[in-house]
């Protein structure tokens, strides 16, 4: 600690992001990236911005790469909010309309980084406890609040709420907003963007960092009514006016319009999840039902800690998380049938093939 800082700074507890390790020869199954590349159109429409105009400021007001997103999505401009990755879209969503006296509830186990922006911000908070199969019960939200936020799927269970159950929350949960967190729909869920004109607390945010296969470019967005947008824009513009570059912005399009590309790796993904359950299976694993591209997964015998550090070994990277409900879990990211292989080898050979 140093005497320099401001008095927030001692009491927080920084987000811990997943291990970017520097090994040679890794398998990298641990963040939650997408196996496969980023749309050769976006790759282009990137290379188009790499010459003088980098000199300008982009558009502030990314009105292009809205308009995009708003006719993919059957909405208007004005219902369409871009920032700098999810996280910042949630770190304005935080500030814009959280900071209330009522607490914030979410899960208990969830993204990790809801309680670090509670703490930054000084926002109450209640973590909701998931049911004994690891799903949210929407009935254990009716309480007083300040809002309400949940990933779908969430992270790192997997486990997708439906929209049924979406829908029934916001009819009874009319005063405050309630935030959907939609960085893994793509993989096997039903967005709950049809219902953003039905219900105007309603907020959704989504990611070009999965799906789209864009983390290293820093694109978010969050989808709702004019006034919730209003309020992140009023957040965006008092921070940072700028929030994505001219490659940001030309990829990000690119990417959204390039829907056969998009299909194709989604698909991909989604079949080989399935390929990978069925080979932890024989393998002793047992795996929550998962609609991300991830699965979450124990095994019968054996402790997570020590699989994952046998994995390690042979340069397998899995996320394994120290919260005492899930200690003996493991987050595996969808990877390719290669790197399958290679982990399933791994496995085998500390273990024993069934």
């Amino acid at each position: 600690m140093s005497r320099f800082w401001s008095p927030i700074v001692k009491k927080l507890e920084p987000y811990v992001p997943g291990e970017q390790p520097k090994l040679q020869n890794l398998t990298k199954l641990n963040t939650n990236e997408n196996p496969f590349g980023p749309s050769p159109k976006a790759l282009e429409a990137m290379k188009q911005v790499l010459g003088d105009e980098l000199r300008l400021y982009p558009d502030p007001n990314a009105d292009s790469l809205r308009e995009t997103i708003a006719e993919y999505y059957g909405l208007t401009a004005q219902q369409v909010f871009v920032g700098n990755g999810s996280d910042e879209v949630l770190a304005h969503v935080f500030h814009a309309l959280f900071q209330h006296n009522h607490p914030l509830l979410f899960p208990d186990i969830t993204y990790s980084f809801y309680p670090v922006y509670c703490q930054l911000y000084g926002i109450p908070y209640e973590q909701i406890p998931l049911d004994d199969s690891f799903a949210i019960a929407v009935s254990d939200y009716r309480g007083i609040n300040g809002g309400i936020i949940f990933p779908n799927p969430n992270a790192p269970t997997g486990r997708l709420l439906p929209l049924d159950e979406i829908r029934r929350l916001l009819e009874v949960n009319t005063e405050t907003v309630v935030v959907v967190d939609e960085a893994y729909i793509d993989f096997g869920g039903e967005s709950a963007v049809g219902l953003i004109d039905q219900f105007p607390n309603l907020l959704v945010t989504q990611t070009l960092s999965k799906s789209r296969s864009l983390a290293g470019l820093r694109v978010g967005l969050a989808l709702g009514s004019p006034e919730l947008i209003e309020a992140l824009e009023r957040v965006k513009n008092s921070f940072n006016s700028y929030p994505l570059d001219r490659l940001a912005l030309a990829g990000a399009e690119a990417a959204f319009k390039d829907q056969a590309y998009f299909e194709q790796c989604r698909q991909a993904v989604i079949d080989e999840r399935d390929r990978l359950r069925v080979a932890l299976n024989k393998r002793g694993f047992e795996s929550l039902p998962s609609a991300a591209n991830f699965l979450f997964c124990r095994h019968r015998d054996l402790a997570a800690e020590t699989v994952a550090a046998a994995l390690r070994e042979d340069g397998v990277i899995v996320r394994h998380f120290r919260h005492s409900r899930i200690e003996n879990y493991l987050r595996i990211t969808v990877g390719t049938a290669e790197q399958h292989e290679r982990l399933l080898a791994s496995f085998d050979r500390h273990f024993g093939a069934k």
